[in-house]
This record gives structure tokens, C-alpha cells and sequence, in this order.
């Protein structure tokens, strides 16, 4: 899979090559906050199959259990391209809205499901973790 994700003025830019490693969504309050809406859903990459383009500013947030994330986003129009967790150094995670492609594979995982909103309802075979 080579496929392009970037911001909406097109300025940051990740190009992946290779199938990622794990995609998910994450019902958390940090990643509704951050996404704008009720999960945010993400694929991750090893490191060694992104390469990034164009300028970011970041934003470090830290998790329920402690560990950080540091998100990059643009600086002109402030969407998240990609972001690294604090204890998976090797992997870059993009959200999959990034990639504008609705044959994007689906979530293979959902997590922090205790903060699910009742009415979503995660794809069939998706590993659940509460």
C-alpha cells in the first residue's frame, strides 16, 4: 500500500508505503477532544515506511494512563497529520481521515470502549478493549 495523508491546505504531507502494522479507534476523551468527534480512528506505520513532508507544529497530550502522545498538525489550517506515542518510538500513526479514501481498510481494534458513546457501533471482527 503507497498511499499520501495531509492537512486540508495540502502543506504537511506523510507518504506510507507498506501495509500498517495496526488500525484503530480510540473512544478516549483526549482523542473525542481532539478529532471533534465521538473517536478518533488511526493507522500506524513503522517508522522506517513514512516520510514526512512540509512544516508542523506539535502538541503533546498526555494519556489516562500516563503515557504522552505528541500530535503534529499544520500550522496554516491545523489538521493532524500524524502523531508518535511515548513508548512506541518505532511506529507513526496517522489518522485515517488524513488520507481522504474510503476504501481505507477498516479498524481491526477498538479502545478505551468504557467511554463509547451507547450508539457507536465498532465494525464486525473488531478486537474490543475496554
Amino acid at each position: 500500500m503507497d498511499k499520501m495523508a495531509q492537512c486540508s491546505c495540502g502543506q504537511l504531507t506523510a507518504k506510507v508505503s507498506g501495509d500498517p502494522l495496526r488500525i484503530s479507534i480510540c473512544h478516549c476523551l483526549n482523542c473525542q477532544r481532539r478529532s471533534g468527534s465521538v473517536f478518533a480512528a488511526q493507522a500506524r506505520f513503522p517508522r522506517d515506511q513514512v516520510v514526512i513532508a512540509g512544516t508542523s507544529t506539535s502538541f503533546t497530550l498526555t494519556g489516562d494512563e500516563g503515557s504522552r502522545a505528541h500530535f503534529h498538525f499544520c500550522p496554516v489550517c491545523g489538521a493532524t497529520v500524524y502523531f508518535q506515542t511515548e513508548g512506541a518510538e518505532e511506529t507513526i500513526a496517522i489518522p485515517i481521515g488524513a488520507f481522504a479514501d474510503p476504501l481505507f481498510p477498516a479498524p481491526t481494534v477498538s479502545v478505551y470502549e468504557e467511554r463509547m458513546h451507547a450508539w457507536v457501533v465498532p465494525p464486525p471482527g473488531a478486537e474490543h478493549i475496554p
